[in-house]
């Protein structure tokens, strides 16, 4: 399993989760390498990405001892070949495919076609390099059925091959739970992907991976917010769609499970919908649908917003100067946790 840090990038995170037992971490930069470095002693970093800038690649592979990486054009095998070793390297060939029920299409920007996936295997053998298969169905997969139709596109093209791969990546993509906003359950992915990876033709030590990160990073943080000011059913929040909630921008889910305070106690009793803008000057900054709270909710009081831990502090700008860096971790098990629940 490879935490994809691009998820949530925070030292603390990679932290937690290496002291966890987290060892392997999805990269796509030398800055999120040295990261995990940094932060994750045991830790190994992987190269994830097909297009890297000039000089990226040597860095990672001299300096902070890199050995995967990845492509997905034969003129990247000779980029890569520039500045690297392959004979001392396990690269990915990555492949395009994709699954109308991933919410992010994955596969229209990176990922070769598979009819042309062998002959780039064939090469980075042929190189020195061990070779490997990669793929991502999407973000935010809806269905488990999209692990069976990529794997089966994997098998057909592995069997083409004049040797067995040891590693196949299956990507990311694995969804969360939001208020309105239901998703499978985990279980029915890892029955899934377990059943169609029966069928792969792999070497004897074959391993299947997958790049993790909403899964791992969503559920273990909230967001802290006060209310500025009132104005009937609007309500300004101090960070908004250019800080935490900048997600909420894209296909997916639309809100975060909420609940509210005033002087430290949960505000309950009568609902009003109310819609929540966020602190900069921009008209757009303004979170997506209306949001049940409390109906005497005033200036002061805060909002504490749950699994907000994926795609949110690594998204943050700084515009108009708007910028939370404060962090608290709960680690007495009296404190009251992070909220989880879909309420």
């Amino acid at each position: 399993m490879l935490y994809a840090v691009k998820s949530n990038d925070h030292p603390a995170v990679l932290r937690l989760l290496h002291e966890g037992g987290v060892e392997h971490f999805d990269c796509a930069s030398v800055p999120e390498v040295e990261l995990v470095r940094q932060n994750c002693p045991s830790g190994q970093a992987y190269f994830m990405v097909p297009v890297r800038l000039p000089g990226a690649a040597k860095q990672a592979f001299e300096r902070l001892g890199v050995r995967h990486f990845m492509v997905d054009h034969a003129r990247g095998i000779e980029l890569l070949a520039d500045e690297i070793d392959l004979g001392q390297a396990v690269v990915f060939v990555r492949m395009a495919v994709h699954h109308e029920s991933a919410l992010q299409d994955l596969s229209s920007k990176f990922g070769a076609p598979p009819a042309t996936v062998p002959a780039l295997l064939e090469a980075l053998r042929s190189r020195g390099a061990e070779p490997a298969l990669a793929f991502n169905v999407g973000s935010s997969v809806m269905q488990p059925a999209a692990y069976l139709h990529a794997l089966e596109t994997a098998r057909q093209v592995l069997q083409q091959l004049s040797f067995r791969v040891r590693l196949v990546d299956i990507g990311g993509g694995f969804p969360l739970s939001y208020p309105d906003f239901e998703a499978p359950p985990l279980s029915d992915y890892h029955t899934a992907i377990r059943d169609a990876a029966a069928g792969l033709p792999l070497a004897e030590n074959g391993e299947l991976m997958a790049e993790p990160g909403r899964a791992l990073s969503a559920p273990g943080l909230s967001a802290v917010v006060s209310v500025l000011l009132r104005k009937d059913d609007r309500l300004y929040l101090n960070d908004g769609m250019y800080g935490i909630f900048w997600e909420l921008r894209f296909k997916g889910h639309k809100r975060f499970p909420v609940r509210s305070f005033r002087n430290g106690q949960l505000l309950q009793g009568e609902l009003k919908s109310f819609q929540l803008y966020g602190p900069t000057c921009d008209a757009t900054d303004v979170l997506p649908g209306r949001v049940d709270l409390p109906a005497d909710m005033r200036e002061g009081d805060v909002l504490e917003f749950g699994r907000i831990g994926a795609y949110s502090l690594a998204g943050r700008t700084r515009f108009n100067g708007f910028y939370s860096e404060q962090m608290v971790q709960f680690t007495d098990p009296q404190a009251q946790p992070p909220m989880s629940d879909m309420s």
